[in-house]
């Protein structure tokens, strides 16, 4: 399984350093984001995992943010948690339902902070684990590791089938190499960029079915996308 990667978004450069050392050394892969407008940008260029974002920032508030991205189709999933020295309840209950995941107020330990961050990742791969996905006629099971196109079952490798639920699930989305290496195979592991290209004609050839392989799009200078939109079968 890929490691999570979190967007911590944390205008106070101290505190910001403590949760990412904690996060890192937890085995997390870490970016952070001084304000909520920059935040914003950096999930809409490459969305994390797991947002933790301070409630009380300048330009746009952590809870601002959480509103934006939940209103917005291709970023309402992504789990939040929002750090704040807020305790009221009705200030935990504006959190909620702005669609915040959970609430952790300051101060608060790592291993409190560690412990939040695991259950929102737990109960979001809960969630979907069971859910299929579609796309034409490609039918990904998450749940049995399995696929077929119109019924009948297709053959995909371990790489190729994390490849695929990675591209189903970020749909009309352009990744590069690297991107793609970081979410499929995890930031401890080390390969050439080159490698993604050779899973991604193998990937081609398994779901060349009806003309479902066009659905992997080269974006020359860029990396790959999959998109359904213009999918026509044969």
């Amino acid at each position: 399984m890929a490691i999570a990667n979190i967007l911590v978004v944390e205008d106070e450069q101290a505190i910001a350093e403590m949760i990412m050392t904690s996060l890192e050394l937890a085995g997390y892969q870490v970016k952070r984001a001084a304000n909520g407008q920059i935040a914003y940008q950096m999930v809409l260029d490459d969305a994390p995992d797991l947002i933790l974002a301070d409630w009380m920032m300048p330009m746009m508030t952590g809870l601002e943010l959480a509103q934006r991205l939940k209103r917005e189709d291709n970023t309402a999933e992504i789990p939040i948690i929002l750090l704040t020295a807020k305790s009221e309840e009705d200030d935990k209950i504006s959190g909620f339902e702005a669609g915040i995941d959970d609430y952790v107020v300051k101060p608060f330990s790592p291993r409190e902070l560690l412990a939040r961050i695991k259950a929102v990742l737990r109960r979001g791969n809960a969630d979907v684990e069971g859910k299929g996905l579609s796309a034409g006629q490609l039918v990904l099971d998450r749940s049995a590791k399995k696929a077929n196109i119109a019924g009948d079952d297709i053959n995909l490798g371990p790489i190729e089938f994390r490849l695929l639920e990675f591209f189903m699930l970020h749909p009309d989305r352009v990744y590069s190499r690297e991107q793609l290496l970081d979410r499929v195979w995890g930031g401890n592991v080390y390969v050439e960029d080159r490698t993604v290209d050779v899973h991604i004609r193998r990937l081609r050839k398994s779901i060349s079915i009806s003309n479902h392989e066009t659905m992997i799009q080269t974006v020359r200078g860029a990396g790959y996308r999959f998109s359904a939109e213009d999918f026509k079968s044969k």
